[in-house]
């Protein structure tokens, strides 16, 4: 094809317009990637209303990316890839190489990180240019439309699990059951924690039991988060996967001794946790970004042996205003995911 379709906010706040645009050819590198799907984060307002540093408009979204190489840049192939080949691409887009965190070998956190939609245009298309360290590889069996929301939101959970100091058995909780907790739950489960999940209201706790979750807490309830969690022996490791500082400050007294308060929910507010709360028993308080390429892959690859999908709403590209606003709103269930074709 000589032109492509992609889903572009013109200025900041504005709405989704599908423009049409030349095909580009990929760079050193680089490839370009057939997109099959892209999900809808919640961090994609983050650059649609230019509240990140240095967003450029016309912005084009999407860091959910799920599709197929179609052209390799040079230099690409001696790395393994080959036109054809199923790939995700994640938060995180690319690295630098060079900045001290790289240096270290620690990727995801890049001084130059290079997220879809914020360094280069994202999956909100037909087509993508991507470097070629951003791309993880899609196993069989796992559709487009599962992938892409797996590249954000499932590795931000697995990776905050797996890299947690939680070992099978232990007791650990997830706030929040919306895009990102309700796969925390499925994910804490198959790993073999006693698992909880900590949401709004009553009516929530047969879907939790669905999830995988062993308990179900009320936060509206009578008794509180911390004390709830005590009373099943406190939690080793809390995911907090809600973006609400007071809810994920109300989980820190339910911590067991040596807990891990494992933040992955973005709010501006600041936590309401004090040092006395912490040093007694040694808890710890961590913010955990998303995970490199090789995590996507190891985050899929779980995925697919264990049978673990995101619950999706999927809506053509041409769609992409409405399930943008849909994914704003809050009623989406529970990860928006756009297609192509």
């Amino acid at each position: 094809m000589s032109a492509y379709r992609a889903a572009q906010v013109a200025a900041a706040g504005g709405p989704f317009e599908i423009i049409e645009r030349e095909v580009p050819k990929p760079g050193p590198g680089h490839v370009r990637i057939a997109v099959d799907a892209c999900g809808i984060c919640h961090s994609d307002a983050g650059f649609v209303d230019a509240v990140f540093p240095g967003v450029r408009f016309p912005v084009v979204p999407g860091h959910e990316i799920a599709g197929r190489i179609e052209e390799l840049g040079e230099g690409t192939q001696s790395r393994g890839w080959q036109v054809g080949d199923r790939v995700a691409v994640g938060w995180f887009g690319g690295s630098c190489g060079y900045c001290t965190p790289c240096r270290q070998g620690d990727f995801v956190v890049c001084e130059n990180l290079k997220v879809p939609g914020w360094a280069y245009d994202g999956g909100f298309a037909d087509v993508v240019i991507a470097p070629a360290d951003a791309l993880a590889r899609i196993p069989d069996g796992l559709a487009a439309s599962d992938a892409g929301p797996l590249a954000c939101a499932g590795v931000t959970t697995y990776n905050g699990l797996r890299r947690s100091s939680a070992r099978p058995g232990d007791l650990v909780a997830v706030l929040g059951i919306g895009g990102l907790g309700h796969l925390g739950v499925k994910y804490a489960a198959a790993m073999g924690f006693e698992t909880v999940a900590i949401a709004r209201g009553s009516d929530k706790a047969d879907f939790a039991k669905q999830l995988g979750a062993h308990h179900y807490i009320d936060s509206t309830g009578d008794t509180t988060v911390a004390d709830a969690l005590q009373s099943l022996g406190g939690a080793k490791v809390v995911l907090a996967t809600a973006a609400n500082s007071a809810a994920i400050t109300a989980t820190a007294d339910g911590l067991s001794h040596r807990g891990e308060l494992v933040v992955i929910g973005a709010d501006a507010e600041p936590l309401g946790i004090s040092p006395i709360q912490l040093l007694m028993a040694g808890k710890i308080v961590r913010g955990h970004p998303s995970g490199t390429a090789l995590d996507v892959q190891d985050t899929m690859a779980f995925s697919a042996l264990h049978g673990i999908r995101p619950m999706t709403e999927i809506m053509p590209l041409d769609q992409a205003d409405e399930a943008y606003r849909k994914m704003l709103s809050g009623t989406a269930r529970f990860r928006m995911v756009l297609t192509t074709h």
